[in-house]
């Protein structure tokens, strides 16, 4: 049975989040759980470890120790230096991302730890877990996008009179393509929303969030990047690497100076020349074009982002806590027994990783 929830401190490139803010551990304690929290684990995002204590935690000194709890509530998946403290009997709640790390898949599976992400948890429908980093990952991209362009081909998004507007193609109107899309609008950029989903196009395009509407092909998508300033790629299928929408090709028929922000890079990226970047080295370029492609963008607003995630786990954190076999919880299981169980995640991983599959 789970007594003991631990709350480490982020050590992933410039994360600055903390999966729970004071007010959801208050919650674990009132539930009758102890809480192990990392000295310093919410400094980056403005909590003192006297907020914590206050509301019934336990500060801890070390990783070891705050690892050493039943239940380990993290944002970020494990980094390699931790994937010492797996063992048998964890319980891990994360952003795990298996379908694009292969590596850690395997960690995790090797270890005997029951892996739950966060991801791809699925009740009581959409991905509620996923939704508040992709509303703020979306915003985001905008504000990136905008500061890149200018440092690249010197185009502002809203343009100016007797000079038009930056053209900016979404590829996924979910989520965060979405909120994507409604921050460059916001800075009156001419924006292109594409997806496969008409409807949601339909809807996007009559809510003003869009310009215009293109379905998702190869040839539609081809003949958007060609003259944009800046791409957002967007597209998600719930625990799988994501597909690549944009080719080389394509890539490579883009003006010099313009802008890819990708942010299914999380899932292996939708752009083929897109790779991992980190917040302290966010851009490199390739074909003429800067790519933005950060695994953990929110990471770069810390407060917001931990209440907002903070808010969304907490419930079902407590719930994984009282049974782990809860409808409450469905979707999440991704690692369990020395196996990787999620069929999206199977699937995706299948020739890169065998030994938790087979």
């Amino acid at each position: 049975m789970t007594q003991t929830i631990g709350l480490p401190r982020e050590i992933k490139d410039g994360e600055r989040r903390v999966a729970l803010d004071p007010s959801a551990v208050k919650m674990l304690v009132h539930s009758g759980l102890v809480a192990l929290v990392e000295k310093g684990a919410g400094l980056g995002s403005g909590f003192k470890d006297q907020d914590y204590a206050l509301v019934g935690a336990r500060i801890v000194d070390t990783a070891a120790e705050v690892w050493s709890a039943d239940l380990v509530c993290k944002v970020k998946e494990p980094q390699p230096s931790e994937w010492a403290y797996l063992r048998p009997g964890l319980q891990l709640f994360a952003y795990l991302h298996l379908a694009a790390g292969p590596a850690l898949a395997e960690a995790l599976a090797n270890s005997g730890v029951e892996a739950y992400a966060f991801e791809t948890l699925t009740w009581p429908k959409g991905l509620p877990l996923l939704a508040p980093m992709s509303e703020i990952a979306g915003r985001a991209a905008a504000i990136v996008g905008a500061f890149h362009l200018a440092e690249g081909s010197g185009t502002l998004l809203g343009g100016a009179a007797g000079a038009p507007p930056a053209r900016v193609v979404v590829i996924g109107m979910g989520v965060v393509g979405t909120m994507a899309a409604r921050g460059a609008r916001g800075m009156d950029a001419e924006v292109t929303g594409v997806d496969v989903d008409l409807e949601r196009l339909l809807e996007v395009h009559e809510r003003g969030i869009v310009t215009s509407t293109l379905y998702s092909n190869h040839h539609n998508v081809g003949e958007a990047v060609v003259n944009a300033d800046l791409v957002v790629g967007a597209a998600l299928v719930t625990g799988a690497r994501a597909p690549v929408v944009v080719t080389k090709d394509q890539v490579e028929s883009m003006r010099p100076g313009s802008v890819i922000v990708d942010l299914a890079i999380d899932q292996g990226g939708c752009v083929e020349t897109s790779r991992p970047t980190s917040l302290s080295n966010p851009t490199y370029v390739e074909a003429g074009v800067i790519h933005y492609c950060v695994t953990n963008v929110p990471g770069q607003y810390p407060r917001t982002s931990s209440r907002a995630l903070s808010a969304a786990v907490i419930p079902r954190l407590i719930d994984l806590a009282k049974d782990p076999n809860s409808e409450r919880i469905a979707g999440s299981l991704n690692v369990s027994h020395g196996k990787v169980v999620h069929p999206a995640v199977i699937a995706s991983l299948r020739g890169d990783y065998q030994t938790a599959i087979d």
